[in-house]
């Protein structure tokens, strides 16, 4: 006896493994296809009205769809709309059965997402061949969208670690810089936290600041909050004795303690030029070192900027970083009372501080209240 035809195995496993459903109102057409289909191998489910097809098509997501047209009740069209509307079935390919085609119903059907029409009376070669060709397809769109997440997967995975590592970065090195300083790893959260407050206070009130909705978007106020914690870092280039001094400073040791804004904002900038590329991460993070101390009516340092010439982020961190100074005790000072630091920072609107970010503070200085008994220092 001659030999059966053998069968390349890709092609074996995709009809084996691959699911039609037939569905016609008359019981013969059903009979017929499942015949030609199940003797090649594809598994084969039935339904006889549109009812039936959704159900079936929700339950057991087929491969692919032999769908007829006129139907009673929910003819092939309605069910083809509702496949494509349902997320859970709308990649399901359709291939509409009928009697006859006029290019106006092609055209309805492959707007509704149709993949393609075969006529009545059907040509089992066709049909065939045609079923092939969308399973195919099917299977290569399957295959891409599955490399496509896992691809999105990975991406996420990558930029978490990345966003991890820069935090841990920035954690350590405001950690040494506040060690320096006498000062705990809370200071560092608190002042974070009270940026992030006022930014988002300020970002869901538009109409009230208009002048902050370009700047302040989800993604400039997380960047913020990873950057706070740079502000004092170079506090690490002040020596002990002017930067732990408890009296006042002199004039001359007070000009040595205004470079620690220059001495942190120019080894964020010397490690970014080493880079070859400017860095969205090091953007506010170089505007709060540099000019957190400047003032709104320009008696400030290290530039003596005045007004809207102050980065939006420095503005915010001055006023995060000087009520947290107020409320916990330094080696110069015992803390104040959280309504004594609400009027020192009432006092300094439009002199100290930007007027539109103590009129946010007092709007939120109950947070802020949470905030540091959140963070609070050890005894």
């Amino acid at each position: 006896m001659p030999e059966a035809p053998t069968m390349p195995m890709e092609s074996l496993l995709q009809r084996t493994t691959s699911t039609i459903l037939v569905v016609d109102d008359t019981p013969e057409n059903l009979e017929l296809m499942a015949g030609l289909l199940a003797h090649e191998t594809y598994r084969v489910r039935v339904a006889h009205n549109g009812e039936r097809a959704l159900q079936l098509a929700r339950q057991q997501r087929p491969d692919l769809i032999l769908l007829d047209i006129m139907m009673p009740g929910i003819d092939g069209y309605e069910v083809c709309r509702a496949l494509k509307a349902d997320p859970d079935t709308a990649l399901i390919p359709v291939i509409f059965l009928t009697a006859k085609v006029e290019i106006e119903d092609e055209t309805r059907g492959l707007a509704m997402g149709a993949a393609d029409y075969i006529t009545k009376p059907i040509s089992p070669p066709i049909v065939l061949a045609r079923v092939r060709t969308h399973l195919k397809l099917k299977a290569a769109s399957d295959a891409l969208r599955e490399q496509n997440a896992r691809l999105e997967s990975e991406v996420a995975r990558r930029t978490r670690e990345i966003g991890l590592t820069q935090d841990v970065t920035v954690q350590a090195i405001a950690s040494l810089a506040e060690t320096r300083d006498n000062e705990t790893g809370n200071h560092i959260r608190r002042t974070q936290h009270y940026v992030k407050c006022l930014a988002e206070h300020l970002r869901d009130h538009p109409q009230r600041y208009p002048q902050f909705t370009e700047l302040l978007t989800d993604r400039h106020i997380e960047l913020l909050y990873k950057s706070a914690p740079l502000h004092d870092i170079g506090k690490v280039g002040i020596p002990d004795r002017i930067l732990l001094k408890p009296g006042k400073l002199t004039p001359e040791e007070f000009e040595v303690m205004k470079s620690h804004t220059t001495l942190g904002h120019e080894a964020l900038l010397t490690a970014e030029q080493s880079l070859g590329t400017e860095l969205d991460f090091l953007r506010f993070a170089k505007e709060i070192t540099l000019s957190h101390q400047e003032k709104w009516d320009g008696s400030g340092y290290p530039q003596g900027l005045a007004g809207e010439a102050i980065p939006v982020s420095a503005r915010l961190m001055a006023v995060a970083d000087v009520y947290d100074a107020l409320i916990n005790r330094r080696i110069y000072k015992p803390p104040f009372t959280h309504a004594q630091a609400v009027d020192i920072i009432r006092e300094g609107r439009g002199n100290h501080f930007d007027p539109a970010l103590v009129d946010a503070f007092l709007a939120v200085q109950d947070r802020f209240v949470a905030i540091a008994e959140r963070y609070t220092d050890p005894e």
